[in-house]
């Protein structure tokens, strides 16, 4: 493995350049989950059907096949990674408009093809994304990176939501997308300007060094079979609370879709970048380990709160009060598990690496809405009740990893 140093990019510039480009990441994943879950909703769609489209993102699973070959083939010279971010932006926008020129009750399969290749080409951004961030970074910058990242990731589904949501409610679900269409474009122009990671270092020399190589690396590092574990498991309790979340606000409570753009996605803002950037200097403070412990507690912890709003009935406050620490907890257990795949990717193969790792975390977000859908219908207190049952698992795996977890810190 060969590197090169290229002219370093000041630490502002370049966390700058990590949040938009997490904000980039983000911003067509509401359109796979909770924006297209809302439209399909508001179409009339049975709850069952809604979760079971929740599959749609299973693109995301396996988006470390076709990571190598961002590995092995740059698309602009002297860049490993911005010629993908470039071309997948693209398609995003052209993808972007094709769903706003669709109707749900009449072009349902339609949709649903637009919406897989959306996936496809959204994990195949993240896979560049991803690569670039953890090229880019030293080691004392990944906690405030991956905060920075989590914030303008969580942001970018803020604005997808959100926006999405309160743009539909009064012009419709068309002018929405193109509305997001027209941001993903600013983003574009905004990724030309992007600068390189200070350590360029070298491709893999052969497809089969890209794909064979990269795997038997990282099959290699000691506990790896316990880390994959909990890359799947840290974030189930909150995948599984969160993948019909949309559907309970507007079905069990009742709220209209200006309110939950208003409070369960705009209030969440503040709390996301607070969530991600408190969660990225804490971890510098505490360590990894004790970081990944503690934030994925408090993260399993606001699944009560949604327990006790299906309970009580609808509540404008309480709404308020989840989804403020709903976003606030998840915003900081996600930059401790961004950290930790960070740590455990080679640079030589950041792509691929990273893809498999974020595919294997995105498990629990995309196989769980089948099961989830037919949890709901039986009743919202014993779904999230479940919830916060599916989040224990992890928080016993990180104890027993606690000394390969302080060493990955490190």
């Amino acid at each position: 493995m060969s590197s090169a140093k290229t002219t370093p990019t000041s630490p502002a510039r370049l966390l700058c350049t990590v949040g938009l480009f997490g904000f980039a990441s983000g911003l067509p994943l509401a359109l796979t989950g909770s924006t297209l879950q809302a439209w399909l909703t508001e179409g009339g769609l049975r709850i069952e059907t809604i979760g079971a489209l929740s599959l749609v993102g299973f693109p995301y699973l396996f988006k470390f096949l076709w990571a190598p070959l961002l590995d092995r083939f740059p698309l602009l010279r002297g860049s490993r990674r911005r010629g993908w971010v470039l071309l997948t932006q693209g398609l995003l926008i052209a993808l972007f408009s094709l769903l706003a020129l669709s109707d749900p009750q009449s072009d349902l399969s339609r949709i649903v093809v637009i919406v897989v290749i959306l996936a496809i080409v959204s994990a195949t951004q993240d896979i560049a994304v991803d690569a670039y961030r953890a090229e880019a970074l030293t080691h004392d910058q990944r906690g405030l990176g991956a905060g920075v990242s989590v914030a303008g990731y969580r942001m970018a589904m803020i604005v997808s939501g959100a926006g999405a949501l309160l743009i539909a409610d009064r012009f419709g679900f068309s002018v929405s997308f193109w509305c997001l269409a027209g941001c993903l474009a600013g983003l574009m122009l905004m990724s030309v300007w992007a600068p390189e990671a200070s350590l360029q270092i070298s491709a893999p020399q052969s497809l089969e060094d890209a794909f064979a190589s990269q795997l038997l690396a990282l099959w290699a590092t000691p506990g790896i079979v316990g880390f994959l574990a909990l890359v799947v498991l840290y974030k189930l309790g909150d995948a599984f609370a969160g993948n019909l979340s949309m559907a309970f606000f507007i079905r069990g409570q009742g709220f209209s879709l200006t309110e939950i753009g208003a409070i369960y996605k705009a209030l969440g803002l503040v709390a996301t970048i607070v969530g991600g950037i408190l969660g990225g200097y804490w971890m510098m403070r505490l360590g990894l380990y004790r970081a990944l412990l503690w934030f994925g507690l408090l993260q399993a912890l606001t699944n009560i709160g949604f327990l006790l709003l299906a309970a009580t009935g609808k509540s404008l406050a309480g709404m308020m009060v989840v989804v403020t620490l709903e976003n606030l907890t998840g915003g900081m257990g996600t930059s401790a598990l961004l950290a930790l795949m960070m740590g455990l990717c080679q640079l030589r193969y950041t792509a691929t690496h990273f893809a498999l790792l974020s595919a294997l975390s995105s498990v629990s977000r995309v196989l769980i809405g089948p099961a989830a859908g037919q949890v709901a219908a039986i009743g919202w207190v014993p779904f999230f009740a479940i919830s916060l049952v599916l989040a224990v698992p992890a928080l016993l795996l990180l104890t027993t990893l606690r000394a390969r977890i302080i060493e990955v810190g490190k």
